[in-house]
């Protein structure tokens, strides 16, 4: 039985949280910190109404996660064994630091991002290996599913089915419907700067730059539809072709709508997605902060969410015979059973749920070792057996190139 505390009170700190409730002989009490304290209430207020035989302790409490000091004094009050990060990447330093100087495990779902800088990369958070191994300490990177379930797909890809890894395609699509002429499906900021930054993929030892959305093909989702897909740049493809050198190439695709691309296609010309800030009435203001405001918060999507995504992994290689061999391990969710079952959609469920399984395992000792690590560093078995258990049953198909070079 084990105290945490989870960081943040969006739709991700929502699921992992109510996970952490189902899931109550790891979780004895679960603290949830955030700016805006009535959204974490509302969280607990949940959980008791849908899930009142739990034993899980909740409770709340506001902090700001750019001040390390608040933080130590938040984590030496409560005094967790780890804390969970699901704030903005942008805090993603401070956390860290705060759990060094408390003596606490730590683990997020994203990497870090300079707030001035639309830019990501795991330098700065890989630069706090010593730290956390001197300390006996363990830093968990990247656990949602993108990066995160992805990384572990890699890594079974590697240890069951093949002796080397050339060509690896990460797939994500949402094939779902909210309602909406325009939303993001989780925080609007993070999301635009990502779409909207050059694409880039690894090729030959080398990183290739592209446009935003330049390089797109139609991609088969098992169960779920043909839709069109774009390459982007995303964070886990740093660390797979470090660990994984028999890599040749490595993409990432993600799927985006006709309207959704129109408009935010406008919003970028018109100056919305910026985030140089402008002076408006004597203040200064990045517009994507203003965008982020009238945008719908993702949360307050899933009631009527409608549809499915579907998220995997192809690897192409040399399989365990010696063999050519072309593999592909998926996760289909619907967004209406994810709505039924913790009130939330599905992009924020398949990031949630892999958050409450990362924790458990390192609470466990099963993944708990000192130093800063990404999941694919990590034994994928027992991640992909808590998957099936906790709501994220995965499939496999082999044979089928469903990514064309």
């Amino acid at each position: 039985m084990s105290k945490v505390i989870i960081i943040g009170a969006g739709g991700v700190a929502g699921v992992t949280a109510k996970k952490c409730a189902q899931n109550d002989t790891v979780f004895s009490e679960v603290l949830i910190a955030t700016r805006t304290v009535s959204k974490a209430d509302k969280i607990v207020s949940e959980i008791h109404q849908y899930f009142p035989n739990s034993k899980t302790k909740f409770s709340t409490a506001t902090i700001d996660a750019d001040n390390v000091a608040a933080l130590v004094g938040l984590i030496r009050d409560f005094g967790p064994e780890m804390v969970i990060n699901l704030a903005l990447p942008y805090q993603d330093l401070t956390i860290m630091d705060a759990c060094l100087e408390t003596g606490v495990h730590y683990l997020d779902t994203a990497n870090y991002e300079p707030l001035d800088e639309a830019k990501f990369e795991y330098s700065w958070q890989w630069a706090y290996q010593h730290k956390f191994k001197e300390k006996g300490l363990m830093a968990l990177l990247g656990c949602g599913f993108d990066p995160g379930a992805t990384q572990a797909m890699t890594a079974y890809h590697a240890k069951h089915h093949f002796n080397e890894i050339e060509y690896l395609d990460i797939v994500d699509c949402n094939n779902g419907n909210h309602g909406k002429a325009f939303a993001t499906n989780f925080n609007p900021e993070i999301n635009i700067r990502e779409i909207t930054a050059n694409g880039r993929y690894y090729q030959d030892g080398q990183w290739v730059e592209t446009q935003p959305l330049e390089l797109s093909q139609d991609i088969y989702y098992p169960n779920v539809a043909t839709r069109k897909s774009f390459v982007l740049y995303h964070e886990e493809l740093e660390s797979l072709v470090k660990h994984f050198p028999s890599i040749k190439r490595a993409r990432f695709w993600m799927t985006f709508g006709e309207s959704y691309i129109k408009h935010l296609s406008v919003l970028e010309g018109i100056g919305m997605t910026s985030i140089e800030p402008i002076e408006i009435k004597g203040q200064q203001i990045a517009p994507i902060e203003f965008l982020k405001a009238v945008l719908p918060a993702p949360e307050s999507l899933a009631a009527n969410y409608t549809g499915q995504t579907c998220i995997g992994v192809q690897v192409k290689g040399v399989g365990k015979d010696g063999l050519p061999k072309v593999h592909f391990i998926y996760n289909v969710k619907d967004h209406a059973d994810c709505y039924r079952e913790v009130q939330a959609q599905a992009v924020s469920y398949t990031t949630g749920v892999p958050a409450m399984i990362g924790a458990m395992l390192m609470l466990e000792g099963t993944w708990k070792q000192a130093g800063v690590w990404n999941v694919e560093q990590l034994d994928p078995d027992p991640f992909f057996e808590a998957m099936n258990k906790w709501g994220l049953p995965l499939s496999e198909l082999s044979g089928v190139e469903l990514v064309k070079d």
